[in-house]
Formats: C-alpha cells, structure tokens, sequence
C-alpha cells in the first residue's frame, strides 16, 4: 500500500489514502498500453466505406471498339478501371476493424496507466466534489485550487453525482466519464486525472 494525499475543494490536504501499490505503483508497461490503445481506436472505426469494383459499376457490356486495326489501345470494356466512371481496383468495402482484447490485458494496461499517472504526478484526488447544484462557475474555481486551470483533464465522476457532471461538462478541455467508463485511452489522453479518492480505492479493488 502506497499512501497518497486527498484535498478538498479549496485545493488543501484534508488526509490521506491507501491506494494498492498493484495497481498504482507498478512499472508500467508500454507495449501493452499501445496495444490496448490501438485496439480501441480501431474498435471505434465505422468501417462503412465502400466504392465499386468494374463488375457492379453499370455498362461496359460491349467492347468498345475491336481489337485491331484502329491504331487505339486495346479495351475491353468502357467500365475498366482506367476509364472515367469505371470501376475501382481493390474497391473497400464495409467489414469489421474490431480486434481482440485479452481481459488480462485489459486490466494491465489499467494498472499502468494509473501507475504511470501517479508516477508523473498528474493523479489529483479530491474527498468530494461538494456540489450543491450545478455551477460551472464553481467547477472552475475548483479547478483552479487543485492547479488544474487550463490543462487538459479527464475527470472521473460517481455515476449518481449529477451535479458535478453537469458542473464539469462546460469546462474546455475536460472530459468526464464514470467509473464504469473508465479506460486506458482516456486515463492517458489529457495532461492530468481528477477522481475522488472513494473512486481510486475502487479501482484499486477490481484491478488488482
């Protein structure tokens, strides 16, 4: 167990927690995280291109003009790819680029983006977000306090804790996600990682 302080929402250090050294202080491993990371990047491609191959553009059932004699090259069809509106060579056509993740993986990948955020010092955990009602106004100044004005963010958020969604969703440059939700590209995509620390002793359950 590695200890790592808790603030509030004026930026000050009310305590602190205990947070899984298996999960938050590991080496991290780079060549799983890319894997990881190319494998959800390719999962979110809609491969839906599509063109047509010379056997289903229309026409081109008549060889243009015959084989000799015309001091022209030789064609066959009016609908071969060298010809405007022919086909195209090695058309695309819809599939899948969906590739497989190993849940073992998965959960590395997890654990060394964590580890990789704690140890570069862009992990900030906070006891609560303290919202009232929604206040971009308020969600700035908390920010602010932490020292995370201006950066780019991912800001983890219980699912139940309305207002602070709404709070943070205005804010340029953050992107906020549920614990559910929660993934190494988004945890290494931003320059820093803003949860609350009920939330980091979650993952330190379910990822060890």
């Amino acid at each position: 167990m590695a200890k790592f302080e808790v603030k509030n929402s004026e930026g000050k250090k009310v305590t602190e927690t205990e947070l899984a050294a298996e999960v938050y202080g590991i080496e991290p491993n780079i060549h799983v995280m890319h894997h990881i990371v190319k494998c959800q990047q390719a999962c979110w491609r809609a491969g839906t291109q599509s063109a047509k191959g010379r056997s289903e553009v229309s026409g081109g059932g008549k060889k243009p003009w015959r084989q000799k004699g015309t001091g022209r090259a030789r064609q066959g069809s009016i609908r071969a790819a060298q010809w405007r509106h022919g086909g195209v060579v090695f058309a695309p056509k819809p599939r899948s680029y969906a590739k497989r993740m190993n849940n073992k993986e998965v959960k590395l990948a997890m654990r060394s983006a964590l580890s990789a955020k704690v140890r570069d010092n862009e992990l900030v955990l906070v006891d609560d977000y303290g919202f009232e009602k929604p206040s971009t106004k308020a969600a700035v100044a908390l920010l602010k306090n932490l020292g995370l004005g201006g950066k780019r963010l991912t800001i983890i958020v219980r699912e139940d804790d309305i207002n602070a969604y709404l709070s943070f969703r205005n804010i340029p440059r953050t992107f906020i996600i549920t614990p559910d939700e929660a993934n190494t590209y988004d945890i290494l995509n931003n320059g820093a990682i803003l949860m609350p620390a009920d939330v980091a002793a979650h993952f330190g359950e379910v990822l060890a």
